[in-house]
């Protein structure tokens, strides 16, 4: 197989537009579209983050990302900041064993990911970087300068670099413009994109794919475009993507939520985000979060870290309605019983409108961001549940 794509989008938002969970970043959504990409693959080697909205510009993202694509700590991370020529960049220098992962965090929310398994099916047409900043970010991250004028990024941005470019015809999908301007640049009968971001040229892709579609793609962002002749022949598609329902309304209240100890989350990073429990080397009884007295033997300090499954099914379950600084409320609780093991854990329900999960429900769990601790993104895992069949398309690891 050349190229395995994965895509997710979030639940909630409209039919012309998602919108990220209250526990969704950017990184929430990599894992999701990067573990799909890679199924059962194994020998990855090189993963490259594109994305605007980085969780962490100090500090990295990298240890998490790498935690809950289920990857070893020394497989090499790119954080690159970019939109949809940096992913297209990204994706034709990749060597095999690259999964490159493009996501859009912000109105218009997605992710989609890349994996070169065999041979790389693309191969760069055009390069072109000109500057038009139509939009600006001050140093404190907050929005600058903005010329919102579309008929200037279209007029002078797109066609501009599209005549630099020198294409040889019109791509089948140009990725990075709203759904209209795609339209005037593209072949006739373009995949509509959900995302115009970093992971909408690896959407087009995947539309390519599954519609068996090879040619000319292209990516713009304001005055910048690539472009890549790709073989979907050896292309597989897997998605997630569950039918849209509207954000649900939560509040916030102000004040000092509780701090973080970075002790106390290096300590629990290994259970939390690899999603391991304690096993007793004596008995083998299993604890999660793991403990130093044994309950089963008694033994002190004699455990090991062992894979915990990703399903489970919901033993109990609570919704809360009172509002706590740093946690939006409603939210719900469940504890869940993991398949095949004698370990339940509480956890906050996702994906699903708070208080509508039942007991019995069987699900898997997901990375989410369960908190912001002094701007420090606190992941651990969430419990989604199963769709109706009805409502599936593609599957989830």
């Amino acid at each position: 197989m050349g190229i395995s794509i994965g895509t997710y989008l979030p639940p909630w938002g409209t039919e012309r537009a998602r919108v990220p969970g209250y526990d969704e970043d950017a990184l929430t959504m990599a894992v999701e579209a990067g573990r799909l990409a890679i199924g059962e693959e194994v020998g990855i080697t090189r993963v490259v983050f594109v994305s605007r909205e980085l969780p962490l510009l100090e500090g990295g993202n990298s240890a998490p990302l790498l935690a809950g694509l289920r990857l070893g700590r020394d497989v090499e991370v790119v954080e690159r900041i970019g939109g949809a020529p940096a992913t297209l960049d990204a994706l034709t220098s990749a060597a095999p064993g690259t999964l490159v992962i493009g996501v859009d965090a912000g109105s218009a929310a997605g992710a989609a990911a890349a994996l070169v398994a065999g041979s790389n099916p693309t191969s760069q047409v055009a390069r072109v970087q000109r500057s038009m900043p139509q939009r600006t970010r001050l140093a404190n991250g907050q929005p600058g300068f903005n010329d919102d004028d579309p008929r200037m990024l279209r007029e002078i941005g797109v066609r501009a670099s599209i005549e630099a470019a020198g294409l040889p015809g019109k791509p089948l999908a140009v990725a990075g413009l709203g759904a209209r301007d795609a339209a005037s640049w593209s072949a006739p009968d373009a995949p509509a994109l959900p995302t115009v971001g970093a992971s909408s040229v690896l959407f087009a892709i995947a539309a390519l794919t599954e519609a068996g579609r090879s040619g000319l793609v292209a990516a713009s962002e304001q005055a910048a475009l690539s472009a890549a002749n790709v073989d979907v022949s050896t292309g597989a598609v897997r998605r997630h993507e569950r039918p849209v329902q509207p954000p649900v309304k939560r509040r916030q209240t102000p004040g000092t939520g509780v701090r973080v100890s970075l002790a106390a989350y290096d300590r629990a990073f290994e259970a939390k985000v690899r999603w391991q429990a304690g096993k007793c080397t004596k008995c083998g009884t299993l604890a999660m979060p793991p403990r130093y007295h044994c309950l089963g033997c008694g033994v002190d300090d004699s455990w090991e870290y062992t894979p915990l499954p990703y399903t489970g099914t919901v033993y109990t379950t609570t919704t809360v309605h009172v509002p706590v600084p740093s946690l939006e409320s409603p939210y719900t609780l469940a504890v869940v019983e993991c398949d095949g093991v004698d370990v339940r854990v509480l956890m906050h329900v996702t994906d699903m409108p708070p208080g509508t999960v039942k007991i019995g429900g069987h699900g898997r769990l997901v990375l989410r961001r369960v908190a912001m601790r002094s701007g420090v993104p606190d992941y651990g895992y969430a419990f989604s549940p199963d769709m109706p069949d009805k409502d599936k398309r593609g599957g989830a690891q």
